[in-house]
């Protein structure tokens, strides 16, 4: 899971850079789904993969017209966002970006890694083989990319992995807790280098094992290590990170 730096970074206007680039956004004013999960579904998106950072401010004027909307759908998106907490809104800088302090990030950790240890426990005792199929496959193509230096891959089979892991799980609840939890320590987790990719992918496979075998109790102690020894790459860790 790749690292970042969480530390606030404010850049007004963010989304002048943003319609410079080629295929940013398009615009879906005439698409058939609700306006407001669509545009909800792109912002996310851009926050995720970083063209959005933390601290950038989201101009409600400027969005609609990248988008071709009225207003009233971005203000809704936003609304969706800060209930998953990946804005902020205040009357005085209106929305930006969530910062994360060194603190807060540390507790997304501890609950992340908490919520990933009671999945992979469940994963284990029901073994779910059409879902084992799809993660073994997962673990290859992840594996494959490393050795191939294709770190650009990296991020989409990781988020792969983590999916069809909660999947495996196959509790409804768990696993949209689980995706809250990957979508607000995202920022946290970019720009891996090859020598961290290799441990978090070695990890995922170890887990994996865990899974296969029906042993819940270390499928659930390596999850749990697993999302806190990502944290200690981030600079969110403390003494004793990666012990439950």
């Amino acid at each position: 899971m790749p690292p970042i730096s969480a530390a606030p970074i404010s850049t007004p206007g963010a989304s002048d850079r943003l319609a410079s680039e080629p295929g940013a956004f398009r615009r879906i004013g005439a698409e058939h789904a609700p306006l407001r999960d669509q545009v909800a579904d792109s912002l996310r998106a851009a926050i995720l993969d970083g063209r959005f950072k933390p601290g950038d401010r989201l101009i409600e004027d400027r969005l609609a017209e990248e988008f071709g909307v009225s207003r009233n759908p971005i203000r809704e998106a936003m609304r969706t966002l800060a209930s998953e907490g990946l804005i902020e809104v205040n009357a005085r800088r209106g929305a930006v970006v969530t910062s994360l302090s060194a603190e807060e990030a540390l507790e997304l950790l501890e609950v992340r890694a908490t919520l990933e240890a009671a999945n992979a426990r469940l994963a284990a005792r029901r073994r779910n083989p059409e879902i084992l199929r799809q993660l073994k496959a997962i673990l290859a193509q992840g594996t494959a990319a490393i050795e191939a230096g294709r770190s650009a891959d990296l991020p989409r089979l990781n988020d792969d992995f983590h999916t069809h892991l909660a999947r495996a799980g196959c509790n409804r609840v768990l696993s949209d807790l689980m995706k809250t939890m990957r979508d607000r320590t995202a920022p946290l987790f970019r720009g891996v280098g090859p020598e961290v990719a290799r441990i978090t992918w070695a990890e995922h496979a170890d887990i994996l094992r865990a899974v296969i075998a029906g042993d819940p109790e270390l499928a659930s102690l390596l999850a749990y290590r697993h999302v806190r020894s990502a944290g200690s790459h981030t600079g969110q860790a403390e003494d004793g990170i990666g012990e439950i």
